[in-house]
């Protein structure tokens, strides 16, 4: 992978742990050589983990709607700056530039952000990988729930499986390199053999 999409709040959460785990992580990326691609805020664990990956000599790559920019919350000390018109296109764009998906701890954007791109896995429209960065169990209970979807049939298990899962950024950025997407059905209907 040679760009990471990181999806992460615009507040830094209770305590220092998130602040942390997103310092963490970006220092990760950093020594692996990736390049970030983020939602180009300057706030909350957004703007932590861009400045850590900034000061370590990374590249970091933001896509922000031009309503965000005027609420003057974007990052213009990125390497690359690019401002949308919408949450659609900037969502579409960070997908474009990256190789894989990585949720911090987050609110309902971060949620709306990873199950899109988890979707756009399941249905065959791309093969990145998709993770949780999953720090003093934040998503334990959203792991419970989509088993619970598998066991009541609304998610299928293979489509489960493809949600990557770790509570260290360097485990997840391992399970990451590594991962192979499965062919799914779903995957074969959308076209991609």
């Amino acid at each position: 992978m040679d760009r990471v999409c990181v999806y992460c709040g615009s507040s830094p959460g209770k305590g220092a742990t998130y602040v942390q785990a997103a310092q963490g992580l970006a220092q990760e990326i950093v020594n692996r050589g990736m390049g970030l691609v983020y939602g180009g805020a300057s706030v909350g664990t957004m703007g932590v983990l861009a400045d850590t990956v900034l000061a370590g000599g990374g590249m970091v790559y933001g896509v922000i709607p031009q309503s965000l920019v005027d609420k003057e919350v974007a990052h213009h000390g990125l390497t690359e700056l690019k401002i949308v018109a919408s949450m659609h296109e900037r969502k579409a764009l960070m997908a474009k530039y990256s190789d894989g998906f990585i949720a911090l701890p987050g609110g309902l954007g971060t949620l709306e952000e990873l199950f899109e791109a988890l979707t756009w896995t399941q249905l065959g429209f791309h093969q990145k990988p998709c993770a949780l960065l999953n720090i003093d169990g934040y998503y334990d209970p959203l792991i419970a729930f989509l088993d619970h979807s598998v066991n009541e049939g609304f998610v299928r298990e293979e489509h489960r499986q493809m949600l990557l899962v770790d509570d260290s950024p360097a485990g997840l950025l391992e399970q990451m390199a590594d991962y192979q997407s499965p062919v799914t059905e779903k995957w074969i209907e959308a076209g991609g053999i």
